[in-house]
């Protein structure tokens, strides 16, 4: 596409910003909206199956889908997704209840996983790697922008409107999205047919749904030596196994295992994936201790986390030119790291009386470290391979980066459950005297962190007690939250090693001149033609 009008590659990004946004901000504005559109529509005990279908099969789709942009083209297949998505968007809002909500998030994803994976090629294909920087910043600002206006958006829009437009609301974005990428998008001649590797589709699509099940439901559902989760994990690598096998004699596989040969694409990806882990269980697990051990309103927590998500935005601006400026990326991405492993070790000293200005600045530092990395792996991903892979390529860099994030919030969440139950079990018969038999039921609803998080709830619970027994109650709750404090900055603790093990892997990626055109020969010496539409 070098051919192309820089005004012309430039609304085509716009374009593509645009998708990414609607798809981006229908993630997050969700979050907050859930409770009252379940209170509605019923269905609390499927409530999660809400996030866990969209991550299933975004994931699955947008790495089966890098492989066939590279036959087909990215074209076809981001107007697939907008269309696909917008309809999921429409359906979602039309739900009459929970079953029907899940199949249509399920469809979204579908759409969600073909517009995250073709954005983040697009990129690769409309400029050279030395260019890219600049565009992947912008592309990690705008999964900022919509973490940041998302949440908030959900709960005004169900505060003060019907539900149904939380779905609603961001349509006329996707249409513009849509006319604009099929006005001014280039079509891509289709490559000499190449045979579609399904079985191997069918078994990668295998063992990415029973990774991510396994470590979804692990520590949650059910308990990690439980059948159900090691029958999960023993699919996965039967799985696996299989997809080397079929991957090794096939003519076109799905996902090319020479790659992983490439150094840079390896460390990459395991760094990314690494990274995945760190980021998610900051994000997650803050609100905890916003709302549950410093007792602020769920809006305080939102505005904590807004603070944290402008300095991410900002840096990875700023990062995005400075690559493109300089043409270097390793130096980054070890700093990032560095300053994002600074961030998490500050969160993990926080005590029960810290006030938020010392939370908010210790996150303002990791969220400069999160937004320094979020255009640099994608841009050395696509650096090292050969134009003719750029998508399978890209995808996986999206893929390894999702599976982490999963992995994080699982092991990071049984991190957090352990603790806690130490740390209650230690106190009991020491910090707190025996409850009389009349309260003890009502402590033992105390036992789960989330209480603490509902103020509602609790002012319920302690309106209900007698006056006499009011200090004990005082005196269990401060208990309470010493332990879901503690708990909290162990997980921190354990986010900065897992950043720590990111920057040591990174250590070993090797830097490469980031290119200076696209128009170079790949492994079977023919250049790829585009023609514009």
């Amino acid at each position: 596409m070098n051919h192309l009008e820089h005004k012309q590659k430039i609304l085509i990004m716009i374009a593509i910003m645009s998708a990414m946004f609607f798809a981006a901000v229908n993630m997050t504005i969700v979050g907050t909206a859930l409770p009252k559109i379940v209170s509605t529509i019923g269905g609390m005990e499927y409530f999660d199956w809400v996030f866990t279908v969209y991550m299933l099969t975004s994931t699955i789709t947008a790495m089966l889908v890098g492989k066939l942009s590279d036959i087909y083209g990215r074209k076809i297949f981001i107007l697939i997704g907008i269309g696909v998505f917008m309809l999921g968007a429409f359906l979602s809002g039309t739900s009459n209840d929970i079953i029907q909500l899940i199949l249509y998030r399920g469809l979204q994803g579908f759409g969600g996983g073909m517009i995250m994976s073709c954005a983040f090629t697009t990129v690769g294909d409309l400029f050279t790697p030395r260019e890219r920087g600049r565009w992947q910043g912008l592309l990690g600002a705008v999964f900022g922008l919509s973490s940041l206006f998302g949440p908030t958006l959900g709960g005004y829009i169900v505060d003060n409107f019907d539900w149904h437009w939380i779905f609603w609301v961001f349509l006329p974005i996707g249409f513009f999205a849509f006319a604009l990428i099929l006005r001014l998008y280039p079509s891509q001649k289709a490559k000499e047919k190449e045979p579609i590797d399904f079985l191997g589709s069918i078994t990668l699509t295998i063992a990415i749904i029973s990774l991510l099940l396994g470590f979804t439901w692990a520590g949650d559902k059910y308990d990690w030596l439980s059948f159900p989760v090691i029958g999960l994990f023993s699919l996965t690598v039967l799985s696996i196994i299989s997809f080397i096998f079929i991957e090794l004699k096939v003519k076109s596989p799905v996902l090319p295992l020479f790659l992983f040969k490439n150094s840079v694409f390896s460390v990459s990806n395991i760094a990314g994936m690494l990274m995945g882990m760190g980021m998610f269980g900051t994000i997650m697990y803050v609100p905890f201790y916003v709302q549950g051990v410093q007792g602020e309103s769920a809006t305080v927590s939102g505005l904590v986390e807004m603070v944290m998500t402008i300095s991410m935005v900002t840096s990875s601006i700023i990062v995005g030119n400075l690559i493109t400026k300089t043409g270097k990326y390793k130096i980054f991405a070890l700093l990032g790291l560095i300053i994002m492993a600074v961030g998490l070790i500050l969160n993990s000293t926080l005590e029960v009386e810290s006030s938020l200005t010392r939370l908010i600045l210790q996150l303002v530092v990791v969220g400069i470290g999160l937004g320094v990395n979020m255009p640099v792996f994608n841009i050395t991903v696509q650096n090292a391979v050969s134009h003719k892979y750029l998508g399978v390529a890209t995808s996986a860099m999206q893929t390894f980066r999702q599976i982490g994030g999963t992995i994080g919030v699982a092991l990071l969440g049984s991190v957090m459950g352990n603790k806690m139950m130490n740390e209650l079990a230690e106190s009991q018969g020491t910090n707190v005297p025996e409850p009389p038999a009349e309260m003890a039921g009502t402590l033992e609803k105390l036992q789960n962190p989330q209480v603490l998080m509902d103020t509602e709830q609790l002012e319920a619970i302690r309106s209900d007690l007698p006056a006499e027994m009011s200090p004990m109650f005082e005196q269990f709750i401060q208990t309470l939250k010493e332990a879901l404090n503690t708990s909290l900055t162990t997980v921190f603790l354990v986010s900065a090693g897992i950043v720590a093990l990111a920057f040591i892997v990174t250590l070993f990626l090797k830097e490469i001149p980031l290119r200076t055109t696209n128009d170079h020969e790949d492994e079977e010496g023919e250049k790829v033609q585009i023609v514009s539409h």
